[in-house]
């Protein structure tokens, strides 16, 4: 007879300054290992958790899903966020468990994903930890003209981190476009699927467009070059936030 299983997600959010990424790794503190470590020891099992998206190190999540399984019903759901709550240190949140059927899956159900990369526009010592502080003029008009070609094409291995293994490099980018917010300069992203290092890549190479030193033109042969070296430099991890996964 079948072993009885119970599946439930999780929706959750971290601040990933102290951690390398959600994935859990030898030798690095992982968003990951922190959550394992929280529900094993409270459900008294070993929990293994699979996240919907794997951000890298320093990517903070505002909206991030999980889901486990457990061999028994969880009968009061609330009362077991509170204490891993009380558990967890103040960098990672837990918002809501929820059971779902037991072949519903965070990742591979998971229908968009939306990220912001914030830019702060003048030092701030509030901003500092959250967002990248970057004064040069630019061109925030032509950025934008750039993030309607994105929605034109699907391939982007040109933005993917070299020697990463998927089987494909394809996207459908949903919407791109910069907002500016008094001194912030936020860039909004949403797509059904992220590669690594992709947003951080796409807003490199955004921002010599806004130096002047790229034009629409030669960011779309970027594009289909599909060669890592032509696009630009990736921004660096504290600006990135996955603000929220969808399901369909």
């Amino acid at each position: 007879m079948a072993e009885l299983t119970f599946r439930y997600f999780i929706e959750f959010a971290y601040l990933g300054t102290n951690y390398s990424g959600w994935q859990i790794q030898p030798h690095n503190l992982t968003v990951q290992e922190r959550l394992e470590k929280a529900f094993s020891t409270l459900l008294k099992q070993k929990i293994e958790i699979t996240g919907s998206s794997r951000t890298d190190s320093g990517v903070h999540a505002q909206q991030q899903f999980a889901h486990f399984d457990v061999d028994f019903e969880i009968t009061d759901t609330s009362q077991l966020v509170y204490r891993l709550n009380k558990m967890l240190p103040a960098d990672v949140a837990i918002r809501k468990i929820f059971r779902v059927s037991t072949d519903y899956h965070s990742r591979f159900e998971a229908s968009s994903r939306r990220y912001e990369y914030r830019i702060a526009r003048r030092k701030d010592p509030f901003q500092s930890a959250y967002s990248y502080h970057f004064e040069a003029v630019l061109d925030v008009k032509q950025m934008n003209e750039c993030c309607e070609i994105l929605l034109k094409h699907i391939d982007f291995e040109c933005f993917s981190k070299v020697h990463t293994q998927v089987f494909t490099f394809n996207c459908n980018i949903l919407e791109a476009f910069w907002e500016e917010q008094e001194h912030l300069l936020i860039f909004h992203i949403k797509a059904n699927r992220f590669l690594r290092g992709m947003v951080r890549a796409i807003v490199g190479t955004l921002l010599e467009v806004g130096l002047g030193r790229m034009n629409a033109g030669e960011f779309e042969a970027v594009i289909l070059s599909k060669n890592r070296q032509k696009a630009g430099r990736a921004v660096p991890a504290h600006g990135l936030f996955l603000m929220e996964v969808n399901y369909v």
